[in-house]
């Protein structure tokens, strides 16, 4: 790619304070201030109540995969604004996916998503991915005598550079949309106080044109329009400022023609003006030039610059911002085409097809793929090229940005100019950059991944200089059946953590501290770096929705409807009576069963702790094997206080949770917390050290813990990262009796998971037809290693 931190240099004169305040802000800005934005692949446009929305984030900072923060936040809400869904998810290779089920008894019309990294909430929240998804209900009946609603058509001014300047030439952009963002169609005329025309309305691309006027001092002038129904309307232009400058900016290939006029006085005394260029928060040029003659004018070469948004901003000889205008450079290069193969496939029934991907060059890329019956509704809007490069670049919303670039002709690129004319962008605030302030960081980025870990409070700092260990047991919450066992040093600072373990779904984590004076009254907190879900959410009420494929939402709602039908039908069936005969397992073979993995599956002399009630007066667990292990022998008061077991002429080797222990950490785990132990008569060939045996000692896990409060170890229900599904995609090419029911899927396949490199250039998939589809659309979106965007729509049919 070509990098574009190269000044152009058109007029250099002696730089002041304030000026290398700008140029070391924004060089700082561009190190330590990054600001990243984020895209969202879906596997299709709109979804049924209980259909599952599967998606892959990507992230870019600048022109460059964002690879610093390790956690995606995705909030899902409902059209009343509640939270859904508050999603976690780690960030590998600059992207991250994941899936929200909607719930089957979900009556809205959409659903609203919030995506956003911890280090995004820092700088202007109106930057953060938000889209609204359509949900198809079932089609009630026509009502005739519901209304529908009325359009609320809004005529916008845009001067050029920011601001209207009487006795100047003034070019003035206008938008003229509906409530919910879409464009209308207008026609009219800009008259002045005395109801002389002055210029008409034109617009030349989704309600959207522009006009010259020269206004007078003193003088007011508005705009007389009407609608598509011929409606009347009036809107005000922009009052013109007595002084100020004009900013103009036209387009030539690799050219920006820059034309400044100014009426402003103290540009007379004080004839110096400052150009700043301006990209992804980097300086792309800086020019300064005398105004006494009340104009002057530039040439901008843009050829070495990256594709995206060229902020041109000018300042007086103070640095006193006093027009700003933003212009659109495509010089290609951040974009890649892959090609799609189809190797072999068919379109009958639960067919098998293969699709082969090819990548232009060896270069890194990251992919995903979605596969979608071509009748459905397909929103063609945006993608990951228009999306990334500019709608998250610009505030307000972007009329169907994905046409500004389907095609690199002149009159797309006109086209592309008025959406910068009336769309507003402000990365920085000038005065706070001319001071040489940075912003104030409320939020620290998450630059590593959300690991097991916590801090004790209530605990007087110098006792964490001698705080030894905290012994964690993680119990996944019910339905899940594998545990885990931690035992991990206390810091000076209290805090504590292994960057190993990382958490997926929720998990509630019984604890023990150091019973030493001071810690008895302690507590913990988990997990403190997890960012909770944001207040003040947005109600999903299809503003941000573009697509409008009435024909194909229809056959979406349709399949939805009866896909949910067969499933109703499919858990109402009772099945019929059978007779299953076996030999019924013992309750301390179901423990065993239960708790107990390949290695420790041996035979063992087993003790069910949760149906002995004389377990319950044992002042511990070795208490209360002594008198039941013949020849176990255990003591206290050794060297340090410590207890020590003996058995059969030796130690046995101790595991907690089938992880290996002292005796002191098995000791200080109330009876109360253990729901098993078995004991392996020596040799132990399940682990080292087992040539004098082995007690295994296993905590409660699901239905075994007790509820009682007050009982047992302090514990706290955590919550770590999201639970990733797989996509289900059936294989028909061997019998299986769940294949019977009949297959109306309207995605066929859903993969985020495609990456290549190096010298393996083609990606393959395969996929198996529905008993319904006759035609596919793919869908393939990604990312290269060095930031070039591909998004490609290919139709098997």
């Amino acid at each position: 790619m070509k990098y574009f931190l190269a000044a152009i240099t058109v007029c250099l004169f002696v730089t002041s304070t304030s000026a290398q305040n700008v140029e070391s802000t924004i060089a700082l800005y561009a190190d330590k201030y990054p600001q990243e934005k984020t895209y969202l692949h879906y596997d299709k446009s709109s979804y049924g109540a209980g259909q599952t929305v599967w998606f892959k984030a990507y992230l870019m900072s600048g022109i460059m995969p964002a690879d610093e923060s390790k956690t995606f936040y995705v909030d899902w809400t409902d059209d009343k604004g509640k939270l859904l869904e508050h999603g976690v998810y780690p960030v590998i290779q600059a992207s991250a996916s994941g899936q929200f089920d909607i719930p089957a008894n979900y009556k809205g019309d959409y659903i609203h998503v919030k995506a956003y990294t911890k280090w995004m909430l820092n700088f202007d929240t109106a930057f953060i991915y938000q889209k609204d998804i359509r949900v198809l209900q079932p089609k009630a009946p026509a009502a005739a005598n519901v209304p529908k609603p009325a359009v609320i058509p809004t005529l916008q001014f845009f001067p050029e550079g920011g601001d209207a300047v009487a006795e100047l030439s003034n070019k003035i952009a206008f938008k003229a949309n509906d409530q919910w963002g879409r464009p209308v169609k207008i026609k009219g005329v800009v008259v002045d106080s005395k109801g002389q025309v002055i210029d008409s309305l034109r617009p030349r691309h989704d309600g959207m044109g522009f006009f010259y006027i020269l206004p007078q001092s003193n003088e007011t002038y508005t705009a007389k329009w009407k609608d598509e129904k011929g409606k009347d309307y009036t809107t005000p232009l922009p009052v013109a400022k007595k002084e100020g400058i004009t900013l103009q900016v036209a387009s030539a290939g690799d050219k920006r023609t820059v034309v400044i006029n100014s009426n402003l006085a103290a540009l007379k005394t004080q004839p110096t003006i400052h150009v700043l260029g301006t990209m992804n928060q980097n300086q792309a040029f800086k020019v300064t030039r005398d105004i006494s003659a009340g104009n002057t004018r530039l040439i901008i070469p843009t050829a070495d610059l990256p594709t995206g948004i060229l902020t041109i901003t000018v300042f007086d000889d103070q640095w006193k911002p006093l027009a700003e205008r933003i212009t659109f450079v495509n010089n290609n290069e951040a974009i890649f085409k892959p090609t799609v193969n189809v190797d072999h496939w068919g379109l009958s029934q639960r067919a098998r097809n293969k699709v082969d991907i090819m990548l232009p060059d060896t270069m890194f890329t990251n992919l995903s793929i979605s596969v979608t019956d071509i009748g459905i509704d397909s929103d063609s809007s945006d993608n990951i090229i228009s999306h990334l490069l500019l709608a998250s670049e610009i505030k307000g919303q972007v009329y169907k940005p994905a046409y500004y670039f389907s095609a690199t002709s002149d009159t797309i690129n006109q086209h592309l100019d008025l959406v910068m004319l009336t769309h507003g962008w402000r990365r920085f605030k000038w005065d706070e950059v001319v001071a040489g302030k940075t912003p104030a960081l409320v939020y620290q980025r998450d630059t590593s991944y959300l690991s097991i870990g916590g801090r004790v409070y209530g605990v007087n700092q110098a006792l964490f200089r001698d705080a030894g260990e905290i012994i964690l047991m993680i119990k996944p919450m019910e339905g899940q059946k594998e545990g885990q066992s931690l035992l991990l040093p206390i810091g000076t600072d209290g805090t504590f953590g292994d960057p190993n373990v990382l958490l997926f779904d929720s998990v509630r984590i019984y604890y023990q501290l150091s019973q030493k004076k001071g810690f008895r009254d302690a507590s913990v907190k988990f997990m403190e770096n997890l960012l909770p879900p944001l207040r003040n959410n947005q109600a999903a009420n299809g503003l941000y929705s573009q697509q409008w494929d009435t024909a194909g939402m229809a056959r979406n709602r349709m399949l939805a409807d009866e896909a949910a039908k067969l499933l109703a039908n499919a858990e109402g069936k009772m099945l019929d009576n059978v007779v299953i005969k076996s030999k019924t397992k013992t309750k301390v073979e179901q423990m065993d069963e239960k708790y107990t993995s390949a290695f420790f599956k041996g035979d063992g002399m087993q003790f069910d702790i949760t149906e002995d009630p004389a377990a319950m007066g044992a002042m511990t667990i070795f208490n209360y094997l002594q008198g039941r292990v013949a020849g176990l022998q255990i003591s206290t008061g050794g060297p340090g206080g410590n207890t020590s077991l003996q058995w059969r002429g030796g130690s046995p080797q101790l595991y907690l949770d089938e992880m290996p222990t002292e005796p002191d950490q098995i000791q200080s785990v109330p009876v109360a917390d253990i729901a098993y132990v078995k004991v392996f008569r020596p040799p132990f060939m399940g682990g080292f050290n087992g040539a004098n045996g082995a007690i295994a000692v296993y905590t409660r896990r699901g239905g075994d813990i007790k509820s009682t409060p007050g009982s047992g170890l302090a514990n706290e229900k955590v919550v770590g990262y999201s639970l990733v599904k797989q996509f289900y995609s059936p294989n028909y090419d061997s019998y299986k009796k769940e294949n019977e029911s009949r297959d109306l899927r309207t995605t066929l396949y859903w993969n985020p998971q495609l990456r290549a490199g190096g010298k393996d250039r083609k990606v393959s998939v395969t996929f198996h037809n529905n008993d319904i589809s006759e035609a596919f659309r793919v869908v393939i979106e990604g990312m290269t290693g060095d930031g070039r965007l591909a998004h490609v729509e290919y139709v098997m049919e």
